[in-house]
């Protein structure tokens, strides 16, 4: 049976409505009675008028030209902009870049051109011709050019081909729908093999390993068969497995580190000890009451045994920390390394799509993410896999002005990062380094490459600065323009009635003199934060497939860049269409709309996010990322998460902002488990996991006697005549192994598009099938093929599918994408994924993978906490509390997420204990009767072992004392001001059902330009600095009114005093970086002083009661009574 089908005309556009909900992957049934065969027929002019070399540059040009607008119940539009910005662009993959006119009267737009921005013409009379006018010529004109009047000739194809072949270049894949074009690697026929080389892990015959591997080549009119007995699985098939794969000794790609021994077993066995210790001792406490003082002793009791418990619940996910490593060197070996069969070395690396998210260009300065962004074009990775993409939630034409000048400026910033190895490459990061910026550079000309880039970068600084003012002026011109003409247009259409005052609507206008579709400075209707069209904006059209190396000959450009590959990653603007009376789901919402854009677009089979003040400080991070991923049983890591680390910190780390107890003590212990939670950036996500399905061969675990504390036991796998792509592509706890892909519309939305996009992002992002014990591996060198085209018909699905009304009646952000329903929708993301037995690893690498900024003024770092805390208690009380966890997530993972849910309402019992101290003193009691020698020396032995254990997380660790002592100080500032108010604000929003809101934190500097700390010395007034301040006063009143009542008393209680201050001072001990960040800047005088005074003074005023007493009294001490 011979099926083929005939390749479509250029420009097809193809739209889905709403109710259109079949797959086209349900009619694509495979016979297996039949063996596939590629049958490709050359282009005709009857067929394909245009060259299809010509004909995808031209349609890419045209898209990364155009500015696509649309949404719910309206039009999309594809704008054609001559300019993005007011300044020139001339990176030919940039939209705007300048170049020549068309030569057709009335048509002033560009002519087409190619990867260099060299001028296509397709006439040998060189006339020069856009791209709608020469559709028009071939299909209206009879093909007839219009300056020689000559028909158009078409370019002999053979000959194309040919030199791609002696050049060793990939073919281009025969001219089919965009769909089957992806499907490609998925249609095979069920035929079992041995071998473990040229079967894919279906076992059937793999079409493109065969080529890869042997000397077989498509026909071009004509099907190709392999030799006899090709098929059979025999091994004199003439389908030979390559010697070179098998002769080398197979390497992985990451390896485990365990803690040494010497290490680790005292401190698991310290841990046990303090369990007992704090058993006996709140037995102890529960047997011996403090009879003067019970209500004083039953809340410390209470206190201490919530204490006891979330000191568990914290330890105890700490028993297995591990650290891990890779090797770059065989990732490059394995994927990128030349051979015969791959004589250029093409990567076989799979896609990365990296989202950057932002909102408010005023808080998230446009500098800032600018950078983030030149920072991910110039990574180290294969350009032609990786894509950008920018979400901009408030739509603001700054962040879209503020891209396109990050785009034209990446024109040189990129190749001069390749060509002298620049670390790191965020170029404001690089131009402040302290350290020697010539060591180890051995270029001659990198001194004076250095000197011209930090010259155009602080041009680019400049025009960025100036965007705001530069829109403002450019929307007035424009407005009074508008308001001249209808003034002159009511003239003239003016009669004797008296004239009314025009209103027209203030817009903000772009650069080439069109209204903004997204929000304006002064908002208008369906233009404002909450209310605009869906925007798509190509700024860097997607490269060529093959290196373009720059020459001597381009003078153009301010560096030397011969050799140094030229070309750009895909770089794409995305703001979300918002309209009034729509959940947009903030942040959560956001990345889904980008999933959803980014799969229809380059479908990356792996997602990285990174928030806007995150930029990309190792430019390896990818490639170290990449390492689990593709390493043996990669396929059930849902993401790589990579530690937070932060510049711009004061040297003294005062509110902890560091937190690297958190990163590099529980995320690593959290490693050993089943993986650390997703943290909300730097973390590199497997695209079907984001999905929502199962990790494969999900089916083979099942709940034992001792899974609940070492996970599950394994059994065999069921023999099933399922094809593997589809027992990989598994949702839910059903035993049906066929997954039925017609009901996938209803839960991803009706895009054709998305839905068939879904196995091929599964396929792509398998590990390499190099080793038996791979499983669900795909062949070496399947990803070798061009990028799909992207044309104008994709961009405007892409519009479709971040519409508003999409994710109606779907399952995003319930169970697909990022998870609605908590400020902290990170952390339930991850939950979900472990919940449904992925697994996640932890890579900590040598140079630090990102770094951002962090809140180092005292109020926005509570507020910070507050945000984190208040989602905490949302999951709580969800159904995303780990209690309710499925039998799939281990039993210390567990532990690990209850914490999470658990810890800010440690802050009710930790309030209550910080004010018993004051109130023992004020009473003259204390939580015990006596400080006996039990009760000291259960409280020697908790604090010694507290104190060795966090010894011995330093060492296994990595971290220094200072930084665990901080992270203890914070955890009592947060717990006693913002984790409380987290636990109001989550109970009222169970209770009564308000919901809680938060504003973006601010990333701009402080005021002062001249101190890089500025804002750690601001102080800005919060209600959540109250419960501290009450802290300090109270207990230090309480010392004062002790000390007084001991010296002056009959009967001095020295003990009850000692055990009174002892803990007042650990309080207040806690509590020194708080009352510092309130003195503010050293020479200034702040509200505190005045405070810290009268405490002063009501503390002399007790003295000289107690010293001068009333009249009436005998004695020094003996008639004091505490007023």
């Amino acid at each position: 049976m011979l099926c083929c089908q005939t390749p479509p005309s250029s420009g097809r556009y193809i739209s889905y409505s709403r109710d259109d909900l079949d797959s086209e992957l349900g009619n694509n049934d495979l016979n297996g009675e039949f063996s596939n065969y590629t049958v490709h027929i050359p282009p005709t002019p009857d067929n394909q008028p245009m060259d299809p070399s010509i004909s995808q540059k031209v349609e890419e040009q045209y898209v990364s030209s155009s500015l696509f607008t649309g949404g719910f119940n309206s039009v999309t539009r594809a704008h054609l902009m001559d300019k993005v910005i007011e300044s020139e662009t001339s990176h030919p993959q940039m939209a705007g870049a300048k170049g020549s006119s068309c030569s057709i009267p009335g048509c002033d737009a560009k002519v087409m051109s190619d990867e260099r921005g060299n001028d296509i013409l397709p006439c040998e009379c060189d006339f020069k011709i856009c791209r709608d006018c020469y559709i028009d010529a071939v299909k209206t004109g009879g093909g007839i050019c219009p300056g020689c009047k000559e028909p158009y000739k078409s370019t002999d194809l053979d000959e194309i081909m040919s030199l791609a072949v002696d050049n060793g270049l990939p073919l281009p894949l025969p001219s089919t729908n965009r769909m089957e074009r992806r499907l490609s690697l998925m249609k095979s026929t069920i035929n079992p093999s041995k071998s473990v080389l040229m079967r894919s892990q279906t076992g059937d015959f793999d079409h493109n390993r065969w080529l890869f591997e042997t000397k077989g080549t498509y026909g071009y009119g004509n099907a190709i068969w392999p030799k006899d007995g090709g098929f059979t699985g025999n091994h004199d098939d003439g389908v030979n497995e390559p010697q070179q794969l098998i002769s080398k000794p197979w390497r992985p790609l990451t390896r485990k580190l365990k803690i040494p021994a010497a290490i680790i077993s005292p401190y698991r066995l310290l841990i046990c000890v303090r369990m007992v210790v704090l058993s006996l001792f709140l037995m102890w406490r529960i047997r011996n009451p403090n009879n003067d003082a019970i209500w004083l002793w039953g809340m410390s009791v209470v206190c201490e045994l919530w204490f006891a418990f979330s000191w568990l619940l914290d330890q105890l996910p700490k028993l297995c920390p591990i650290n891990r490593s890779t090797d770059l060197m065989v990732l490059k070996e394995k994927f990128e390394t030349p051979s015969p069969d791959n004589p250029f070395g093409k990567s076989d690396l799979p896609g990365i799509d990296i989202f950057v998210s932002t909102a408010d260009p005023e808080k998230e300065p446009p500098l800032v993410t600018a950078n983030t962004i030149l920072s991910i074009l110039a990574a180290d990775y294969p350009v032609e896999k990786l894509a950008c993409y920018v979400s901009d939630d408030g739509g603001a034409l700054l962040t879209f002005e503020a891209m396109a000048e990050a785009a034209s400026f990446a024109n040189l910033w990129v190749p001069f990062c390749r060509k002298h190895d620049i670390e790191p490459r965020n170029p404001e990061s690089y131009f402040n380094l302290k350290r020697d910026p010539y060591k180890n550079k051995v270029r001659s000309d990198f001194v004076k490459d250095r000197r011209r880039l930090k010259r155009e970068y602080d041009e680019f600084k400049v025009r960025i600065n100036g965007l705001p003012d530069s829109i403002r002026r450019r929307s007035d011109a424009y407005h009074a323009r508008e308001e001249i003409k209808a003034m002159k247009l009511q003239r003239e259409n003016a009669s004797d009635e008296p004239m009314e005052t025009l209103k027209i609507p203030k817009a903000t206008w772009m650069a080439d003199g069109t209204h903004w579709p997204g929000t304006w400075i002064i908002p208008g209707s369906e233009h404002t934060k909450g209310d605009h069209a869906g925007i798509i904006q190509v700024m860097l059209k997607p490269p060529s497939d093959e290196p373009l190396q720059g020459t001597s000959e381009d003078t153009s450009r301010l560096i030397d860049l011969t050799g140094i590959d030229i070309r750009l990653p895909l770089l794409v603007y995305v703001s979300r269409e918002k309209r009034p009376g729509y959940d947009h789901n903030k942040k959560a919402g956001a990345m889904n709309a980008l999933v959803r854009a980014s799969a229809i677009m380059s479908n990356g089979p792996f997602i990285l996010n990174l928030d806007c003040d995150h930029y990309i400080y190792n430019s390896q991070a990818m490639r170290e990322g990449m390492c689990f991923m593709m390493d043996r049983g990669g396929d059930r890591l849902c993401y790589v998460q990579f530690p937070q680390r932060f510049e711009g910190i004061d040297p003294s780390d005062r509110y902890a902002n560091h937190n690297t107890v958190f990163f590099d003590v529980n995320m690593r212990a959290l490693d050993g488990l089943q993986g650390p939670v997703y943290v909300g950036t730097g973390c590199l996500f497997r695209r079907i996991a984001l999905y929502g399905f199962d990790p494969p061969r999900s089916k083979e675990h099942e709940p034992g006697c001792c899974s609940c504390c070492f996970g599950r036991s394994k059994r065999p796998a069921s023999v099933s005549s399922t094809p593997e792509e589809n027992r990989a592509l598994r949702m839910g706890d059903s035993d049906d192994e066929d997954m039925n892909m017609s009901l996938f519309p209803k839960k991803f939305g009706n895009s054709s598009f998305l839905v068939d996009s879904i196995p091929v992002a599964e396929y792509q992002g398998r590990p390499l099938a190099d080793h038996p014990a791979v499983k669900n591996g795909r062949p070496p060198g399947a990803l070798r093929i061009p990028r799909d085209l992207l044309d104008a018909s994709t961009v405007a699905e892409a519009i479709s599918v971040i519409s508003c009304w999409y994710e109606d009646k779907t399952e995003w952000g319930n169970r697909v994408g990022w998870i609605y329903g908590s400020v902290t929708e990170d952390v339930v993301t991850g939950y979900r994924m472990h919940n449904r037995g992925w697994k996640s690893v932890y890579c900590v690498t040598k140079r630090d993978a990102f770094r951002g900024t962090a809140p180092i003024n005292l109020t926005d770092r509570l507020h910070q906490v507050l945000r984190w805390a208040t989602g905490s208690v949302e999951i709580f009380f969800s159904r995303n509390n780990a209690i309710l966890a499925s039998p799939r997530m281990k039993f210390l993972q567990r532990i690990a997420y209850l914490n999470v849910g658990i810890y800010p309402f440690t802050s009710i019992f930790l309030i209550v204990y910080c004010f018993l101290p004051a109130l023992s003193l004020f009473s003259g009691q204390f939580i015990v009767q006596s400080l006996d020698v039990a009760f000291l020396t259960y409280l020697l032995v908790i604090t010694l072992t507290l104190c060795m254990l966090a010894v011995l997380e330093i060492k296994w660790s990595g971290i220094e004392l200072e930084e665990w002592w901080r992270n203890e100080q914070f955890w009592l500032i947060g717990g006693t001001s913002a984790h409380l108010a987290a636990v109001l604000q989550g109970l009222l929003k169970v209770v009564a059902g308000i919901e809680i809101s938060f504003t973006l934190t601010s990333k701009s500097g402080g005021d002062d330009v001249d101190d890089e700390f500025a804002d750690l010395y601001l102080v800005k007034w919060t209600s959540l600095m109250i419960p501290p301040i009450v802290i300090m006063m109270t207990n230090l009143i309480a010392i004062a009114v002790g000390f007084s009542r001991t010296i002056y008393s009959e009967i001095p209680q020295w003990s009850r005093l000692i055990g009174g201050v002892f803990f007042s001072f650990w309080v207040l001990a806690h509590l020194y970086p708080f009352a510092k960040g309130l003195m503010g800047r050293r020479g200034r005088t702040p509200t505190i002083v005045f405070v810290w005074s009268g405490l002063i003074a009501i503390t002399i005023s007790l003295l000289w009661v107690a010293i001068k007493p009333p009249q009436g009294s005998t004695g020094i001490g003996g008639s004091f009574q505490f007023p």
